[in-house]
């Protein structure tokens, strides 16, 4: 986890997301440099819009429906209910398939 979180502070920092710059951050934080973990690293963030994957990643809490007092209602909630289950799903779904990339850079 240090390597992206070296990535992440440099590109909170606006600078340029390199071997070099992410050797310095983490030996700067006292981790043991992984030369390949951090090539790896490197080579698997080029190109990637870095806020983009941050606002893609970053999924909302959805709220339960309210109990139903009348046998519609509740018909109406069962549908809404499995609704946001699919809806969750599939946003579960689209963060694994996000995190896969960077998965293989922790061997």
């Amino acid at each position: 986890m240090e390597y992206v979180y070296a990535a992440l502070l440099l590109h909170a920092a606006g600078k340029e997301i390199n071997e070099e710059n992410v050797k310095a951050v983490l030996e700067a934080a006292g981790v043991e440099v992984d030369e390949a973990r951090v090539k790896a690293l490197v080579a698997a963030l080029e190109g990637i819009d870095i806020d983009e994957a941050i606002s893609k990643a970053a999924i909302p809490a959805v709220a339960a429906p309210a109990p139903a007092a009348a046998t519609a209602e509740a018909a109406a909630g069962e549908e809404k209910k499995e609704e946001e289950e699919k809806k969750e799903e599939e946003e579960e779904k689209a963060e694994e398939e996000a995190l896969e990339g960077l998965g293989a850079l922790f061997g």
